[in-house]
């Protein structure tokens, strides 16, 4: 792999539900950003993977992220590419938290910066239910509805975009027939109201900033999480080596 000269450190932000990693003991189990943080660190970047709430809102996780970002890189601004709802709160904090000045660039990858129907239906249909047993047991739900289409829409009219601050966004696509089981529901959801999708977040909600790439992937092969369907089929891409592109464009926009 050729190696790149890094302008800055790249800060990983995991989506809803999300980790950096999954440990037992000292045996490391899973990391959200599979083979990523590898790839980038090979290629020469000095890379964190941030640890936020799995379920608090969009302000709360902000606030976490700015804390990680401030005591990982006191001195140096950021890259940072964010998954799902790891982009609403990394344009909430740049713009709300005065983090324009150490932020160079946000590379948001299928976030739903319009909402998600899907969060609309699921608050609709099971609402009633999981809200009191989230509370029984202490654990947010506020989330769920930030990611509605109304809680995307009141954030877009509240958080602005900070001059100097580089935008650009990931989205994926993914047929049905390489889904899981577990995104054949939202994703027939989402194509109904909002068109083509990665099982959860659609184009329209997730093309944001200057420019917008789209990749054949679904919400989780997005952060390289293999696809089970796709692999049987010879169409597996591992996606952490895009990752280093990614990297090369944001550092070009800002180096030279």
């Amino acid at each position: 792999m050729i190696e790149t000269r890094p302008c800055a450190p790249i800060v990983l932000v995991h989506g809803l539900l999300g980790f950096d990693r999954i440990r037992f003991g000292q045996l490391e189990l899973k990391r959200y950003f599979p083979g990523i943080e590898e790839n980038l660190k090979e290629a020469g970047h000095h890379v964190r993977a941030a640890n936020l709430s799995r379920t608090r809102g969009v302000e709360a996780r902000a606030v976490e992220l700015r804390r990680f970002i401030v005591r990982e890189f006191p001195d140096e601004p950021v890259h940072v590419f964010a998954h799902s709802m790891g982009g609403l709160d990394a344009r909430y904090m740049i713009s709300k938290l005065d983090m324009g000045d150490r932020v160079h660039s946000l590379t948001t990858i299928g976030t739903p910066h319009r909402g998600c129907s899907f969060a609309d239906w699921g608050i609709r249909k099971l609402g009633w239910l999981l809200k009191p047993i989230l509370r029984l047991f202490g654990i947010s739900h506020d989330a769920f509805y930030d990611l509605t289409i109304d809680g995307c829409r009141r954030f877009n009219e509240e958080v602005r975009d900070v001059p100097g601050v580089r935008y650009l966004s990931v989205a994926g696509q993914c047929d049905e027939s390489m889904l899981g089981h577990i995104l054949k529901l939202p994703s027939r959801i989402v194509q109904k109201l909002e068109g083509a999708n990665d099982g959860v977040v659609s184009i329209a909600s997730a093309t944001y900033g200057e420019r917008c790439d789209i990749w054949d992937a679904d919400h989780l092969n997005l952060v390289n999480w293999p696809n089970r369907a796709a692999k049987a089929r010879g169409l597996w891409r591992d996606r952490s080596t895009d990752y280093v592109d990614l990297a090369r464009r944001v550092e070009q926009l800002i180096c030279n």
